[in-house]
């Protein structure tokens, strides 16, 4: 799955469902809670950033291999270094809710954005590409229930 735009992933997060589920370790609640929580950070800054080298030296060219491959590729389990821990517990229609304010936020927003904590400071349209391609990256385990 890619999301070509914000308007792509806005729809696909309005399309989930109560029964829908993910095969990973994390619920669907927590991925998007995890995906909201990267967003809302690009505005107003992550908790804790790497060391400058390892954003220059490490980051830097990962993200450009994402951006040339067109995907990302992580680990699906790994949190926002300083985030708040991922609540197993949290409502789905409430993590919709604020995956989808969020990426609104996001669209809206005209100012500053905050450096990543990995692959440090991006433009809004590279920050847009690292957004769709994270939440991409966890779709693939994201399963539907049949219409």
């Amino acid at each position: 799955k890619t999301f070509a735009t914000v308007a792509s992933a806005l729809t696909a997060i309005e399309s989930l469902r109560s029964g829908d589920r993910t095969r990973g370790a994390w619920n669907l609640a927590q991925v998007l809670n995890h995906a909201a929580q990267s967003i809302e950070y690009s505005i107003d800054g992550f908790p804790q950033l790497r060391s400058a080298l390892s954003r220059a030296a490490v980051g830097r060219p990962a993200f450009a291999v994402f951006q040339a491959r067109g995907k990302m590729g992580h680990t699906l389990t790994e949190p926002i270094p300083g985030a708040p821990a991922l609540d197993a517990q949290a409502p789905l229609d409430k993590a919709i809710a604020l995956a989808l304010a969020a990426l609104r936020r996001f669209e809206a927003h005209s100012g500053a954005l905050a450096p990543h904590f990995a692959y440090g400071q991006l433009d809004k349209v590279q920050y847009t590409r690292a957004h769709l391609m994270h939440l991409a990256n966890h779709w693939i385990e994201v399963e539907r229930l049949p219409s």
